[in-house]
């Protein structure tokens, strides 16, 4: 569910960039870049959390 609410998050942070950056609107197209990065970041660390839990299982299994 985490993966999907980062991936909507960043679809509406590049929406909201480019319609400020259409409309010249640097408030929206500054807070759709920091939404789409936020989203990205929070991606990232929901892979790093996979990988770090499939490392330990590994282990646990040796």
């Amino acid at each position: 569910m985490g993966n999907l609410k980062n991936k909507k998050d960043e679809l509406v942070g590049k929406m909201k960039e480019t319609v400020g950056d259409a409309t010249g609107n640097d408030k929206l197209k500054l807070k759709g870049k920091a939404q789409k990065t936020s989203g990205k970041a929070k991606d990232k660390v929901e892979d790093v959390k996979e990988k770090a839990s499939e490392k330990t299982n590994e282990a646990l299994e040796d």
